[in-house]
């Protein structure tokens, strides 16, 4: 079976845009549960719908593939999870590393779905000398000491970080020194590395402030719209606050 260190996925080389390329996973999410339930074919509609995007945008995407469907029939279900996932390089043994075994890391260990995906959690490390030898999710913890040992016996590419925002930066920099070139951030800090390494960061706590703002947001539309008598002047004082000192634009977002 070949390993993330010897092939590449071609989605750059193929011209492939970015935001089709984060939206691939969404599809064979979709396709993979149709799958399950049997369903032989999936309309461009049904299937954005369950995508939770728009069936032109699905279309737009799938010709980056050379795939079409059959019109009057839709799209064949397992050759598009066949496609998208060799699309995605999933067909393929992606070893992973996991740094940093506190509540998150050993949250991500016991998660089903990197084995199902094709990632397979090739070794979990940290720092504390008291955690080495402990089994999380059935794999024994390594002390980071012996982290670019684990990565090139493991043929690693891809390296998780789940530390403390203050140890992210040099436990990034180890990984990349010992050949990861894709790391996904689990860590709450922006990580530097060289051309050649692609960086995914995942912050809960942005994400939350995200919702806080539309939260926000509908709370205000409502108290507005149930204010008959008094609303052009709120929507009047709703718009000036809305507006920056050049008139469209905030003049301070939320961090």
């Amino acid at each position: 079976m070949a390993t993330g260190r010897t092939h590449r996925p071609a989605t750059r080389s193929r011209g492939i845009p970015e935001a089709t390329v984060a939206r691939l996973p969404l599809y064979l999410r979709a396709l993979t549960a149709l799958s399950e339930r049997s369903v032989p074919t999936v309309s461009s509609e049904e299937l954005a719908a369950a995508a939770g995007v728009n069936s032109a945008k699905l279309r737009k995407d799938f010709s980056y593939l050379g795939s079409y469907g059959t019109r009057g029939v839709g799209y064949d279900v397992e050759y598009l999870v066949y496609q998208i996932s060799r699309e995605l390089g999933l067909t393929q043994d992606w070893p992973v590393v996991i740094v940093g075994i506190g509540n998150l890391g050993a949250a991500l260990a016991n998660y089903g779905g990197f084995a199902s995906r094709g990632f397979r959690v090739a070794a979990l490390i940290d720092a504390d000398p008291a955690m080495a030898g402990k089994p999380v999710a059935g794999i024994p913890v390594q002390h980071s000491d012996d982290l670019e040992k684990i990565i090139e016996d493991n043929g690693v590419s891809i390296g998780v970080i789940a530390t403390p925002a203050g140890a992210a930066q040099p436990v990034c920099d180890r990984l990349v020194a010992a050949g990861v070139t894709s790391i996904l951030n689990f860590a709450p800090t922006v990580l530097s590395v060289p051309d050649g390494v692609d960086v995914r960061k995942v912050d809960l706590s942005i994400e939350l402030q995200i919702l806080a703002f539309h939260e926000q947001r509908k709370a205000g539309e409502e108290a507005a719209a149930g204010n008959d008598g008094g609303a052009p002047a709120a929507a009047a004082r709703t718009e000036s606050a809305d507006k920056g000192p050049d008139g469209d634009v905030p003049a301070v977002m939320p961090a």
